[in-house]
């Protein structure tokens, strides 16, 4: 089950820098008042009220927490804690600054075949991993794949953004629509031993 702990985020955490946004957050740079160490920060504004619009419904962030505390992985961002208010969550992440494998590969001249190879490796390794605990994570996009730190000459993958993820139970159907709209698709899945 989720711990959501109900202190105050900013009693532990500096808030720093917007680093991107979405259509019910953002994820801003925090830094640990006691150990000065950068997290990524993700605020989730929740509905108040059932029948609202405006906002996340509780159950899918408690759900995206729980399968992120599961993942632990080199390939997978990490979660480190999660706050609640009234009107929303926060998810304290590992920071992952080194932007998206999609730009990195765009700005090189050329990517050699030997750093394709070791990106894909570690892409299907955190699926792997993933796939073995009967998680799917159903926005896997080139914006959801970056780099722990480009300027490392071999830098770490790490798959981001689990709030369409979905893990199964034995035999469970899923069906789904949900999804960015350029990668949407009608998914439907059975789970089975060899996921």
């Amino acid at each position: 089950m989720a711990l959501f702990k109900p202190e105050n985020v900013e009693d532990f955490y500096e808030i720093e820098e917007v680093l991107g946004s979405g259509h019910f957050g953002q994820v801003r740079k925090v830094c640990e008042r006691t150990s000065r160490t950068h997290w990524a920060g993700k605020f989730l504004k929740i509905r108040k009220t059932a029948c609202s619009r405006l906002g996340l419904d509780r159950t899918s962030v408690e759900r995206e927490v729980e399968i992120l505390q599961i993942l632990h992985h080199p390939n997978i961002v990490a979660l480190k804690d999660v706050f609640e208010s009234r009107s929303e969550v926060v998810l304290i992440l590992e920071l992952v600054s080194g932007g998206e494998l999609f730009d990195f590969i765009a700005e090189k001249e050329n990517l050699l075949e030997c750093e394709a190879i070791e990106f894909l490796k570690q892409i299907l390794e955190g699926l792997k991993f993933m796939h073995k605990n009967n998680i799917v994570h159903f926005d896997l996009k080139p914006e959801n794949i970056m780099l722990s730190d480009k300027g490392s000459p071999h830098p770490n993958i790490k798959l981001i953004d689990f709030g369409l993820a979905h893990r199964f139970c034995q035999g469970e159907e899923y069906r789904s629509t949900s999804g960015t709209p350029q990668y949407i698709g009608v998914s439907g899945w059975v789970c089975h031993d060899d996921l």
